[in-house]
């Protein structure tokens, strides 16, 4: 099923019209109605006017999130105050939160994008379908909220927290769906494990995960032990929310809905674009968006794009699961790494969960790296029974970690759920460098 066929398969030269007719509109629209976007055009010579194809996109000065928190609160709102009906910040945990309002029209845009993800997971009128991200002022509540109603499907505002009672809901109430953080998913999972509800008890058959990395041995992992099908939706409250990409049943790259939010990738030192297929930073800018437009906005996500039409018919571009962050990248010793290389090897042996930790510190002015993970429960007993066994599977574990991250890591195995679980985001990294 396609929800909106009319724009989910448009031709290219079709689409490109578009995005460069709305690209032109949201240029004047900022321009009169956003001092920082005026000023900044200002200074590079460039008017509206000069903008009149989607081409004309590299023309227009990137904006990132510094930029953003220096106009806190209302700084790059574009429609006047009565305009605003809905206000998120963002879940950032330094500085001046993200303050992104919503027009009426914005809601619509964002419930219809959000519905265009949903259909493509298989999700209709005859699901019962449990939001379980946050509700409030992360995006991600509401977003997915909005759009389950629109195509037609009972909601269950689960939100987080009171897990246990989450999970004999979806036992009791045959819930079909359920959209959340893929960490969530597991911290489920191992909940219905402890209060002995099994895969056959429940009817979930489509999961709608996002808000932070994962991968595909994490996929697995879910689909396994919630008896689902995973999908990926990816949305950042700067540009949206979740809808912004989606998984179509093909699941080869995430159909992004750019008559909405046109993307690019750039070398994220040079700044300039990079070619189809070739990694780099995914940037946007927001073609529609009211309340808080934004021009060529670096999300710091590395990911690439993917053209051509998709076996599923849709003609929009595709992006590839998101690698890491560009600001979230570890630099050690000189080397890049990231928690999704150390996710993918943790995942990659039977005997561990996928609950990991890294712990980052600076000894005699060396770095060092050490990556805590947790045994499988079937695993603990035996490998705990011995010191050797502990040593033996912690070379194995340091060994593949070297092969990837090409530095070396001290392993240390934990105990099954001694890791802190998260409901919400996951995070794994904890760097005690002062790197300031």
């Amino acid at each position: 099923m396609i929800w909106n066929p009319n724009k989910e398969c448009m031709s290219r030269d079709e689409m490109s019209a578009l995005q460069g007719k709305r690209l032109h509109k949201i240029v004047e629209y900022v321009y009169h109605n956003v001092p920082f976007y005026r000023n900044k055009l200002q200074e590079m010579d460039i008017t509206p006017d000069d903008i009149r194809t989607i081409e004309d996109i590299t023309k227009l000065p990137f904006t990132t999130k510094k930029d953003l928190r220096d106009n806190y609160p209302f700084g790059l709102q574009a429609a006047p105050p009565t305009e605003i009906i809905r206000i998120h910040a963002s879940s950032g945990t330094t500085g001046n939160p993200t303050i992104v309002g919503y027009t009426r029209k914005d809601i619509g845009v964002w419930s219809e994008c959000m519905a265009r993800c949903l259909t493509a997971y298989g999700v209709g009128r005859n699901d019962i379908f449990s939001v379980s991200y946050g509700y409030g002022l992360f995006t991600g509540g509401l977003g997915a909220h909005n759009g389950v109603e629109m195509v037609g499907a009972a909601v269950v505002p689960a939100s987080t927290g009171n897990t246990e009672k989450h999970a004999k809901l979806i036992r009791d109430l045959g819930i079909t769906g359920i959209a959340c953080t893929p960490s969530y998913a597991l911290y489920l999972a191992e909940t219905m494990d402890k209060i002995g509800i099994t895969k056959d008890q429940i009817k979930l058959r489509v999961g709608a995960f996002g808000a932070e990395p994962w991968t595909e041995k994490m996929r697995e992992e879910i689909e396994e032990r919630l008896g689902l099908k995973g999908f990926n939706l990816y949305g950042l409250s700067e540009v949206m929310g979740p809808s912004v990409s989606y998984e179509c049943q093909a699941q080869h790259g995430s159909h992004i809905n750019e008559d909405h939010f046109y993307p690019e990738i750039i070398n994220p030192v040079t700044l300039e674009p990079l070619p189809a297929g070739q990694q780099g930073e995914l940037v946007f800018t927001t073609l529609t968006k009211e309340g808080m437009p934004v021009l060529r906005y670096r999300t710091r996500d590395l990911c690439s794009l993917m053209p051509g039409q998709c076996d599923c018919g849709r003609t929009s571009v595709r992006m590839s699961a998101i690698h890491g962050r560009s600001d979230d990248m570890l630099i050690i010793r000189g080397i890049n790494v990231f928690p999704s290389q150390v996710e993918s090897v943790v995942l990659s042996m039977k005997e561990f969960a996928p609950r990991y930790m890294l712990i980052v510190d600076r000894v005699n002015n060396l770095d060092t790296l050490q990556v805590q993970v947790e045994l499988r429960q079937e695993y603990f007993t035996s490998t705990f029974d011995t010191p050797a066994a502990i040593d033996e599977l912690e070379k194995r574990l340091a060994n593949k970690l070297k092969s990837v991250l090409s530095i070396a890591a001290k392993v240390k195995l934990k105990a099954p759920n001694t890791i802190e679980r998260s409901q919400g985001k996951s995070a794994h990294v904890i760097d005690n460098r002062n790197l300031k």
